[in-house]
């Protein structure tokens, strides 16, 4: 009887709902629906808009006499200000203001401040504070889906591609970037990017020239970008006739390098060492060598995962503790399912089991094997046993494993745009980092800083080597 009650109060919701009434009930329940989302996002960008004029009236106003003076300084040394052709939203074109500083000036380390006029295109319109890069007509982008989308928003004044190439971890395409601001776009992102972008702008910028190598305390390192660096070594693994030893290296491992000979000879003779972590950055800064890119093997993981499953490359992991080199393998066979996995070892042998463990890699027939036994015993195994191992290529990459394993996580990407992950790191383990980045970081900052200061008595002012 129950069942029976129950299935025509079903059919009468049914007749009801499709009858000429329910009809015309949904559409009006529909078009109120999109009604409201449209309302909603005008009101946001109305709201966005005023926000922007508000805040760049106020800018205007406070730094009015700072713009007068650059702009008379600009106009001394033989410059101005120009308008520079760009495209705004929905692809019109305006001028974005700039101040020109000429080269031969000696104003033109001014030069920093030429961006500031741009918040004149912020009050009229044609600019927000936060967006995509302005870009400029003769910029083409390959999907045109890409092209709508980023010029359905008004280009900022700051964008997440900036941010992240000024914290040296731009590691996608300014058009991947971009798109990833698209989607993920709101107003407490864009608070985020500014709050963001204060520290961002202490971190250097692309003034000086970037030297293909960098000297810090007598080590030197290849200054690649993050896809030169996995690029060349899937190539080394495709080509080598002999190993090739890889070595990631940070402000820890150039103070261990700077009391340990056996270390620093091992950097030295490794076929690639890679800038890795903001010390690194703050140390080409002081001494005016311009970073590239932060390269570390965590960050490079996918892009050698990608490159080796593309070639048919096959790695081989050895370090962590017992289940961790499975727990990475696992993640990099689910993101890479034809990436080749010769095989994976633990961390923790005996000098008794070592010549078993190189016989286990040698035979494993591996092209890459990743070591992550920490800096610097990890460098120093590997040069001891390069000949015996079999791979083309040997990299040391320290906590990798832990990170992709899963049982230490990865500082979120907002902390590292704050050039800040080494305090994350401390928060996890402090016992083992305080020595490491408080005291071992001061004594750091103080060596790089002595070294420019020898650079300056000796009358170098351009990169410096020690």
């Amino acid at each position: 009887m129950a069942d029976s009650s129950n299935r025509d109060l079903i059919l009468a919701d049914l007749e009801g709902g499709f009858s000429e009434e329910g009809i015309r009930h949904r559409k009006r329940a529909s078009y109120r629906r999109s009604l409201s989302w449209s309302v909603a996002i005008w009101a946001a960008g109305t709201l966005r808009r005023l926000a922007d004029a508000l805040l760049a009236a106020v800018l205007t106003l406070v730094l009015s006499p700072v713009l007068l003076g650059l702009l008379i300084a600009a106009t001394l040394s033989g410059g101005g200000i120009r308008e520079l052709p760009r495209l705004g939203r929905w692809a019109t074109h305006f001028g974005q203001y700039q101040f020109y500083f000429p080269p031969s000036s000696s104003l033109r380390w001014l030069s920093c401040f030429r961006g500031l006029p741009s918040i004149l295109n912020v009050l009229r319109g044609e600019m927000s504070f936060i967006g995509p890069r302005a870009a400029a007509p003769h910029e083409t982008f390959a999907d045109g889906r890409m092209a709508w989308k980023r010029y359905n928003l008004r280009p900022g004044l700051l964008s997440l591609w900036w941010l992240r190439k000024r914290a040296n971890i731009a590691y996608s395409s300014e058009v991947g970037l971009d798109l990833e601001y698209i989607e993920t776009n709101s107003l407490w992102g864009d608070l985020g990017i500014a709050a963001r972008a204060v520290p961002a702008v202490f971190f250097g910028g692309e003034g000086s020239a970037a030297p293909p190598k960098l000297n810090f305390l007598g080590v030197s390192i290849d200054n690649l970008t993050m896809v030169e660096a996995s690029a060349r070594i899937v190539g080394m693994a495709a080509n080598n006739d002999s190993p090739a030893q890889i070595s990631f290296v940070n402000a820890d491992c150039v103070n261990i390098a700077f009391a340990d000979p056996q270390y620093k000879t091992v950097l030295s003779h490794s076929r690639l060492v890679l800038a890795d972590g903001i010390g690194i950055r703050v140390a080409g800064a002081i001494l005016n060598q311009n970073v590239r890119e932060n390269i570390n093997g965590t960050d490079m993981l996918p892009f050698l995962c990608a490159s080796a499953e593309q070639a048919g490359t096959s790695i081989y992991l050895l370090g962590g503790r017992s289940g961790v080199p499975e727990g990475a393998a696992d993640w990099m066979t689910q993101h890479y399912p034809g990436l080749k996995i010769a095989g994976c070892r633990q961390g923790y042998f005996s000098n008794e089991e070592e010549p078993s463990v190189v016989e286990a890699i040698r035979s494993s027939g591996a092209d890459i094997l990743l070591v992550a036994l920490g800096a610097p015993r990890q460098e120093k195994w590997i040069a001891a046993h390069k000949d015996q191992l079999g791979a083309k290529v040997l990299i040391g990459v320290g906590g990798l494993l832990d990170f992709y394993s899963g049982r230490i996580p990865r500082a979120p990407v907002w902390i590292r745009e704050l050039g800040m992950e080494w305090v994350y790191r401390f928060w996890q383990e402090p016992r083992r980092m305080w020595r490491r980045y408080f005291v071992g970081n001061g004594i750091f900052l103080y060596r790089v800083l002595g070294e420019r200061l020898h650079a300056r008595s000796s009358g170098h002012t351009g990169g410096v080597a020690s």
